[in-house]
């Protein structure tokens, strides 16, 4: 077996299952640390390097980090990351003064971006620090784009959104809302040097089933939000039906209940182990009383006189068959309504977009053909994002598209190949203080995952804007940051110094560590360490030979604690514990 290549950033960023796991890569152990220090501006700032909204994020993001985390295999409950950084976004001081300097003097490029949603504003926070002409195109009269017209205020105060959004308009970005781009064509002519196109995907699917055309109770999920935002709605009738089971859905039946919605059901195809919702989006609305139904395909809405009565459905039973599910039909049900509202997904739409440009779209989607690595279009110096790119995603994915397509669009204007990436760095620093102190806390706490407090349930449904989650108190704080296994803190290990004394392998409370003899394969090692490594997406560590014997060190990366035993037991120090930082470049080399 090859020694493990530990000088490979990608090696100890994979072993940081929390950061690894976040599509924006964001240092999710250090802001922990920082949190339980006080330091809360230090952790938003630290944040919003990576994922530019921690304050909405804290709130809104469907945490691709936290199935990752370590402490999940521990007790089956990872930290409340996505929790903490709220806390970190509601406790800290003012950052005017910590923002990134925006030249006076510009660089003379300027960029087009269409839409005024998380991965275009992340275009023009990474652009105008380095003296880019941004101009904003926003059909609305307000940016933010989903982040303000499709969550509701209840899980996405405005004030918070406003903040964040303005902190990057204020950069000096010329933003145009009202202003809808309807030819890409004549967008080019006015000399842009690159354009980024991060208009969402703004076309919710509909349902063309018998009945859809002979009632006006039946909405798009979508837009029906927005017309909430707007005003537009302020009542529904009694009876609703959503139709569909991911976080749309649940925005919608959420809402409903605010509106006068008294008996409110998400009507879904297929049972709960498929939902697209996220756990604790279906949580919270059962708690607020919203039923869930399974198993049920929409047949026909029902509609007596040209007034909706009713939805007919199909039961389906499901079963697997050849590795698929397959659905049968065993009867049907009409439910009684006065309201539909389809959240079964969302469409992009491009009628604004000439095919004649030079642009490519797939036949088959009708979307543009977008590299995934450089997220440029077929046509060079225009670039897409977001749900734009690639059909809808969440919001930190947005964040992720916008700092790539900012590294091609600074590439592009300087005359640079867009396929030429930064590479990642990384920093190495011993945690040791003196024979048995570390400075980080490697305790093992023991502690449950916090509850989030909500609010009662009178008051939340008083006002559509009444906020739900009331936050962390300092308690749950100051428990939950201990509950962080500070994986960024590596067991770094260094062949020459072993005796191979077995110190370290006695003390390791979980058996990751065994000395061995090398292997054929490293499923064949896998299998004969102190405890088998099971896991084949997790690093199995090997070290060079050994001097005494040329056996091998190896680690199972899967199950290790990080929690220095192994570092303080050993005679030697061919063991140290060092913390990892990962340095990730932005556009213009910046670094992150």
């Amino acid at each position: 077996m090859d020694p493990s290549d530990v000088s490979n950033p990608r090696y100890y960023h994979k072993v940081v299952d929390c950061q690894w796991g976040c599509p924006a890569h964001t240092n999710v152990p250090e802001y922990i640390r920082l949190i339980a220090q006080g330091r809360y501006t230090d952790s938003y700032m630290l944040n919003r390097v990576s994922n530019v909204f921690p304050g909405i994020l804290g709130r809104t993001c469907d945490r691709p980090c936290e199935p990752a985390c370590r402490r999940g295999r521990v007790d089956g409950k990872p930290v409340a990351i996505c929790r903490l950084k709220r806390v970190a976004a509601d406790l800290r001081d003012d950052i005017k003064d910590r923002l990134p300097a925006i030249p006076e003097k510009k660089n003379g490029k300027r960029v087009a971006v269409i839409g005024a949603g998380p991965a275009s504003l992340t275009v023009a926070n990474d652009l105008m620090p380095l003296g880019y002409q941004c101009v904003m195109y926003e059909k609305l009269p307000r940016a933010g784009g989903l982040m303000r017209y499709n969550i509701p205020a209840f899980r996405l105060p405005a004030a918070v959104l406003d903040e964040e959004v303005n902190n990057i308009l204020d950069m000096g970005v010329d933003i145009r809302f009202n202003t809808p781009v309807q030819s890409l064509k004549a967008l080019l002519d006015e000399g842009y040097d690159a354009v980024f196109v991060g208009s969402g995907a703004p076309k919710g699917k509909e349902l063309d089933i018998p009945g859809r055309w002979d009632t006006d109770q039946v909405h798009i999920g979508i837009e029906w939000l927005g017309s909430v935002h707007f005003g537009h709605i302020e009542k529904i009738e009694p009876r609703v039906l959503i139709i569909g089971v991911g976080n749309t859905a649940m925005d919608c039946c959420r809402t409903s209940k605010r509106l006068g919605g008294t008996d409110v059901k998400v009507i879904a195809r297929r049972s709960r182990p498929y939902f697209k919702a996220s756990p604790w989006e279906l949580e919270d609305a059962e708690e607020e009383g919203i039923e869930i139904v399974e198993n049920h395909a929409p047949k026909r809405f029902v509609v007596e006189n040209g007034t909706l009565v009713g939805m007919e459905f199909e039961q389906l039973e499901w079963t697997e068959v050849d590795g698929r599910q397959k659905s049968k039909v065993i009867g049907t049900t009409i439910i009684p309504c006065d309201t539909v509202i389809l959240a079964i997904g969302q469409d992009n739409a491009f009628p604004w977009i000439e095919r004649d440009i030079g642009l490519a779209f797939d036949p088959k989607w009708d979307m543009p053909i977008v590299d995934k690595a450089t997220f440029q279009s077929t046509r060079p110096g225009v670039f897409f994002g977001g749900d734009a790119a690639w059909g809808p995603e969440n919001i930190i994915w947005a964040v992720e598209h916008g700092h790539q397509a900012a590294i091609s669009i600074h590439n592009h204007c300087q005359g640079i190949d867009v396929a030429q990436r930064p590479a990642d760095g990384m920093n190495l620093v011993s945690a040791k203080m003196g024979m048995q102190a570390w400075s980080y806390h490697n305790d093992y706490n023991p502690s449950p995952r916090a509850q989030m407090q909500h609010e009662e349930l009178v008051k939340r449904f008083s006002n559509v804007s009444v906020e739900v989650e009331l936050g962390f108190t300092p308690e749950q704080t100051a428990r939950e940051v201990q509950r962080c296994l500070n994986c960024d803190i590596e067991t770094h290990f260094t062949s020459k110094l072993c005796i191979e004394c077995d110190a370290c392998v006695d003390v390791c409370p979980v058996n990751c560590l065994t000395i061995t003899h090398d292997g054929t394969t490293e499923a064949e090692l896998r299998g004969r360490l102190s405890a088998p490594a099971l896991n084949p997406e997790q690093a199995l560590y090997t070290s060079a030979a050994l001097p005494q014997t040329g056996r091998l060190m190896v680690k199972d990366e899967d199950v290790c604690l990080h929690c220095g035993l192994c570092a303080e037991r050993c005679p030697t120090a061919a063991w140290d514990m060092q913390k990892f930082e990962l340095i990730r470049a932005h556009a213009g080399g910046g670094v992150a």
